[in-house]
């Protein structure tokens, strides 16, 4: 959970790469990032109610992300993230999470797990709202029954063998997950807001 007083205060949330800045400096799946970018239509509907929660007094004026371009729920998840942005009319900042273990030790998953992306929402005086952590449930839930099922077709597959397997096989699951991020999210800063 967030701390009290964050170390991200406004100054330091200026610090953090806009999307094209992060896209600019990445070293490795920039055509991945690139193809859920290009590839991410968000609908009207939900366009309008990111912009319109935007545009409360106390909604998300501002959206911090912390992630590594080597992590594939980065890869799939940033570019949603950058596209939500986009339609709310909100700035992102997005902080690689391994040169900025202070950040990322505010919003470790079940109190110990460095889980990527971290997404955090701020007012526009820099309150904290919420934050969203890694992949959406319906992920969490299907990627163990993938990981399970490959160990179950394979019980002596080697670690790069079965990151291989995991990457296809997570990779057709997608773009129901990125639907699914979607409606979390809507669902998170809709109740947050109450």
């Amino acid at each position: 959970m967030a701390r009290e007083t964050s170390v991200v205060t406004p100054e330091r949330f200026s610090q953090g790469f806009d999307y094209p800045s992060y896209m600019n400096q990445i070293k490795v799946n920039k055509a991945r990032f690139e193809g859920y970018y290009d590839d991410f239509k968000m609908s009207a509907e939900d366009a309008a109610l990111f912009k319109e929660l935007a545009q409360r007094p106390d909604g998300p004026a501002k959206m911090m992300v912390i992630g590594e371009d080597w992590c594939g729920d980065v890869i799939r998840g940033l570019p949603v993230l950058a596209r939500i942005a986009e339609a709310a009319g909100i700035p992102i900042s997005i902080f690689p999470r391994d040169s900025h273990t202070d950040i990322m030790d505010e919003y470790l998953k079940e109190g110990k797990y460095m889980s990527i992306p971290v997404v955090v929402f701020y007012t526009a005086d820099h309150e904290y709202i919420c934050h969203w952590i890694e992949r959406p449930e319906v992920a969490v839930v299907e990627q163990r029954e993938i990981e399970k099922a490959i160990r179950d077709e394979k019980p002596d597959i080697d670690d790069r063998e079965f990151g291989q397997q995991r990457r296809a096989r997570t990779a057709a699951r997608a773009d129901d997950w990125i639907a699914a991020t979607v409606v979390e999210l809507k669902e998170l800063l809709t109740k947050s807001l109450a």
